[in-house]
């Protein structure tokens, strides 16, 4: 009980992932197998469907346009603001979200270790967040261009054409078209999170100001 009072958010979170990624897998087979009995190829196993380039182009193309999304927003929040939003830091207050790592006392027992190393680790550690989601974007687009290649030369093969390999396949409008349709709906739901967070409230929750908190506040 104490990890899901505690950890509860990040939980359903992972649970939400997991049950949406398995019906994505089901559905997914199951189209997949009614176009190849179309074409008159084989149908296969669902285990053998999760290995396809089609699951894994599916997969890879979202993951790599949410953590774009998550990476862009985590580090223009440090550098920009947008008055009046939940989202932004206030741009006439001076503000600090955290202490400068130069002035914490090291000998702590509680520091993470980063902080407690300095120099090269510590200057790392202080952009990490961003450092990782960014990675995992550009992980997910190296997979995304690997499996949409893999599918895309399976059907230019089908009508006769030739396979592509990833660096090929990234010169082709329809893995910009797979990417770009992504990253513009997730650009505008971020936009929309921060001007709606101006007007609007959802009370208890720390991604809205207080019900009774003035429009032109900014911040939490």
């Amino acid at each position: 009980m104490k990890l899901l009072r505690e950890h509860g958010l990040a939980v359903a979170m992972f649970g939400i992932f997991a049950a949406t990624l398995i019906g994505l897998a089901f559905v997914g087979w199951d189209t997949y197998n009614h176009e190849q009995a179309d074409h008159g190829e084989a149908t296969v196993g669902l285990v053998a469907y999760l290995g396809t380039p089609n699951f894994g182009e599916a997969v890879f193309e979202n993951w790599e346009s949410e953590f774009l999304q998550m990476g862009a927003y985590v580090l223009l929040t440090a550098l920009l603001f947008s008055r009046g939003s939940a989202e932004s830091r206030d741009p006439d207050a001076d503000e600090r979200t955290d202490d400068d790592p130069a002035t914490i006392d090291r000998r702590r027992k509680d520091l993470p270790w980063p902080v407690r190393h300095g120099g090269v680790t510590l200057l790392l550690y202080e952009h990490s967040l961003t450092i990782a989601l960014l990675g995992i974007f550009v992980v997910s687009f190296a997979l995304h261009a690997v499996t949409g290649a893999g599918e895309y030369s399976a059907e230019q093969l089908v009508h006769g054409g030739a396979a592509v390999s990833p660096i090929e396949y990234l010169a082709t409008s329809r893995f910009w078209f797979e990417s770009l349709q992504n990253w513009q709906s997730e650009f505008l739901s971020v936009g929309a999170l921060i001007m709606l967070s101006i007007f609007l409230r959802e009370r208890g929750s720390p991604e809205s100001k207080a019900v009774g908190a003035p429009d032109s506040q900014t911040g939490t």
